[in-house]
């Protein structure tokens, strides 16, 4: 299982960022797939899910409404879609993968896209 994050970067208050997940090394229908982030000196926060197989998705209250979460079954991505961004959500952002037939098991980690919204 490899999961690969990019699309972080420097970004201004209100402003918007995409991060993308590349998948690979396992079916990538018919599962779980969650964003989760880390701000410094914090423990990991869990962001969003999605489940690749419906399309079903969840995400924590302080992203409601800013934040979507979506995928590509084409390509195998899952992509994390960040509007009106706060300096709160700075973070290094993960993607995450459970192990088979659990939600929030988190198994697998990508390396991570660090996220900065500063002015």
């Amino acid at each position: 299982v490899q999961l690969v994050e990019s699309g972080g970067g420097l970004v201004q208050p209100g402003g918007s960022l995409r991060l993308s997940c590349a998948t690979s090394g396992f079916t990538f229908s018919m599962n779980w797939i969650h964003w989760v982030r880390q701000a410094p000196g914090k423990g990991l926060d869990w962001v969003s899910s999605i489940y690749t197989g419906d399309g079903e998705t969840d995400s924590a209250d302080s992203v409601k409404g800013r934040f979507t979460i979506y995928r590509d079954n084409t390509k195998n991505m899952v992509y994390l879609q960040m509007d009106s961004l706060k300096s709160e959500d700075t973070a290094l952002y993960y993607c995450a993968k459970p192990t088979p037939y659990s939600k929030y098991d988190f198994a697998y980690w990508g390396q991570g896209t660090q996220v900065t919204v500063s002015s």
